[in-house]
Formats: structure tokens, sequence, C-alpha cells
């Protein structure tokens, strides 16, 4: 009986001896590995990717000024359908001006909206300020959507809003050109681009448009 007892007191020992040291050989591994490795900056940026990525705006996310100054949060837009352009008042295609206004008035009830934002961007064709861009759209093509403050649409100085729209939705590239068109559904999602030859009025717009609209 006694040899017994003592052959169990040697087990029982001999397995908390085995147990701290596999303990205490774990704690080390993971300070090794934590150490070791630091973290290096290509690993900083991943992890800056992947936290960023759970963070992508929305249209809604943004505040821009009105023509006149104040700021609006386009939040105040949910649940319509947006067509968002940057405009010239000294481009060949600033006639489509009126094809915006005739597409306003066409949609405005069923929940449409067009914004538009005036950009220097081009050849210097939006060169005026916002009260002579507000004059010049209402006296040449009687306009009544929302007008917001001059912006610049590309290079260094770009606004949040189109930094957004050309890198940070399906349809990403710079700005080629003034009346690039972006179509935002009621949900804030941006779902289509029109190039600036397309006329807002062309059956392509329309009929995405009527697709996304609110109230049939």
């Amino acid at each position: 009986m006694d040899s017994f007892k003592y052959i169990l007191g040697l087990l029982l020992l001999s397995i908390t001896a085995f147990g701290l040291i596999f303990y205490v050989r774990t704690a080390i591994a993971s300070e090794s590995t934590d150490n070791a490795f630091p973290e290096t900056p290509q690993d900083a940026l991943s992890a800056s990717v992947k936290k960023s990525s759970q963070l992508i705006p929305s249209i809604y996310d943004f505040t821009v000024q009105t023509i006149e100054g104040e700021p609006k949060a386009l939040k105040d837009y949910r649940g319509q359908a947006l067509l968002i352009v940057n405009t010239a008042s000294l481009c060949g295609y600033t006639p489509q001006y009126r094809s915006l206004e005739e597409l306003y008035q066409r949609f405005k009830a069923r929940g449409f909206t067009v914004l538009a934002f005036p950009a220097n961007n081009f050849l210097n064709q939006e060169p005026g300020n916002n009260a002579e861009i507000k004059n010049f759209c209402f006296r040449q093509y009687k306009t009544s959507f929302p007008l917001f403050s001059k912006i610049s649409v590309k290079g260094e100085d770009i606004h949040p809003l189109y930094a957004f729209l050309t890198s940070g939705t399906k349809f990403p590239g710079p700005i080629t050109w003034n009346f690039n068109k972006f179509l935002v559904n009621p949900k804030g999602e941006v779902i289509a681009r029109f190039e600036t030859p397309i006329d807002p009025l062309s059956p392509d717009i329309i009929q995405t448009i009527e697709r996304n609209l609110p109230t049939p």
C-alpha cells in the first residue's frame, strides 16, 4: 500500500510539473511573438484599410454649402433619387442646364432632385462667383433645382464629396469634364455614372431614374 501511495504521489507531481512547464513555455512564446515581429508599415496600412472599409461614408455623411453660402446636409435628401452634376457657365455643354431643369420638373413630384455643383476645373469655364453663377442660371435657364457653392471636383483641392464620388463608389475615376453625372438612389447608393456628352434627357438617364424613383 505504501508503495502504491508513493507511485501515485510521483505521478501527481509529474503531472503538475508538466502543466507548469507548458504554461511557462506558452507565455514565453506569446511574448516572443509580440516582440520579435513588430508591426511593419505594411501591417499598419492593412489595418488602416480594414478599419476604413468598415467606415465607408455614404452620400448622406456630407454637408455642403448652398449657392447662398448656407450649410446643407445631404442627409436632408434621404429617400429621394438624386442626380449630382458638376456644372459650368461657359462650356459647350452649358445648355444641359435646360435639360436638367426639364428633368427636374418632370420627376420632382415623384421624389427626384438635381444637385448642381459649379466648378472651375476645366479651362476656366466657371470663373464667376456664387452670386454671378446663380444669376446666370436663373436668367438663362430659369433653374429651380438646388445650386451649391462653387467647388473643386478634381486635383489636390478636390471637395470631399467629389473625392468620395470618384474613389469611394462603384464608379471610380476622375471627373473628365463639366457635366459628369452621378445618379443616387433613395437609399443613398451611387448606382450610375453618365459622362458629359450624355444629355440629361437621354433615354438611358430617364429610364434609370424611373426605375429608382421612390414614388411610382
